[in-house]
């Protein structure tokens, strides 16, 4: 029984390939490894792949392959016998989907959809997918619960998402498919993107560059360390969605169905203000950052805080990494990964 990580030469999806293999599954990785960010990153994190299966004996084969092509995604399920599947692959990136929005429509629908029909014609017994915090958009009824509505994002990216949450609720209903979506809150950690605030802060401080700080870093953000992601994500995919016996047609619930779909917040449940994270950073690095205070950008919301009350509820996991952890463990991979001594 073949687990399948689309995504996996990307940062979430490196992670959870790498935990899954070190637990004895066999894996299927999937990656267009595309120029987004710095593909240098995304070869290592596979060459890294490679070496966990050789030292676990693990049994691990990779794709190359873009989701929006159907028959190699159709092939992938049929040769490697793929029965669960962990969709990590998409286009991410709040602020690029304004600049670049039919990117989102390739990877995030087309290559959705590319799965969910492989999914349900080749049986598999649970879909779990990477959702977003940034689907909440303009909801400012803090903490964000998954039981409130998501309907108002506030740019391309999320609202892409979104759509893969309803994508993945007609497939539940339709042919049963049992669909999990995780909505991720600012997750961060060792061998994160280039393009992300930490990375581009850690550099910018260790040069003795300025970095940008938007909304003056008056803003809030559920930062959750990758480690507690990942485990997350192996608890949902371990457990797979069911139909809610309570469910009420004439109250839905947007977290539930009578379909096995499910909707859960994977976040820190702990808000900590831009400024406290950057000086978690410059403790670590031992530097004071220049700052460029500038205003919130188009797109962003100023706060994000997870209720992660069913995670806990029905997985028994809540994420517990706190920043100042996290932030080091961080700060030690980069130093290492970028030579900085």
């Amino acid at each position: 029984m073949a687990i399948l990580v689309t995504g996996n030469a990307g940062f979430i999806g490196f992670h959870t390939a790498k935990a899954l293999l070190e637990r004895g599954d066999d894996v299927v990785g999937i990656d267009v490894v595309n120029d987004y960010y710095d593909p240098a990153i995304k070869e290592a994190r596979l060459r890294i792949l490679e070496e966990t299966a050789r030292r676990t004996n693990g049994s691990y084969a990779f794709v190359r392959a873009n989701m929006a092509d159907q028959v190699a995604v159709d092939r992938t399920f049929a040769e490697h016998g793929v029965r669960r599947v962990v969709n990590l692959a998409a286009q991410a990136g709040v602020r690029y989907s304004i600049e670049n929005p039919r990117a989102y429509v390739e990877s995030n629908i087309v290559g959705f959809t590319n799965i969910l029909e492989a999914s349900r014609h080749n049986g598999v017994e649970h879909l779990v997918y990477a959702s977003t915090s940034s689907v909440y958009g303009g909801n400012q009824a803090m903490p964000f619960s998954e039981h409130l509505g998501a309907d108002h994002p506030l740019q391309f990216y999320a609202a892409t998402k979104k759509a893969n949450e309803l994508m993945a609720h007609s497939y539940s209903h339709l042919y049963r498919l049992p669909t999990t979506g995780l909505r991720f809150f600012t997750v961060y950690g060792p061998w994160g993107r280039p393009d992300m605030a930490l990375f581009l802060f850690a550099k910018n401080i260790i040069a003795g560059k300025p970095i940008d700080v938007f909304n003056y870093g008056n803003h809030t953000r559920d930062f959750t360390f990758v480690s507690d992601i990942v485990e997350g994500v192996i608890r949902a995919l371990d457990r797979p969605a069911a139909p809610n016996p309570a469910w009420d047609a004439m109250k839905p619930d947007p977290a539930t169905s009578n379909a096995p779909y499910r909707i859960y917040n994977i976040g820190n449940n702990s808000p900590v203000k831009l400024t406290e994270y950057i000086e978690a950073l410059e403790d670590e690095i031992g530097r004071k950052a220049e700052r460029n205070l500038l205003p919130l950008q188009a797109g962003d919301v100023p706060d994000t805080f997870a209720d992660v009350s069913d995670l806990e509820r029905d997985l028994g996991y809540k994420p517990a990494t706190t920043v100042r952890e996290g932030v080091a463990a961080f700060v030690a991979w980069y130093r290492e990964y970028m030579g900085e001594g």
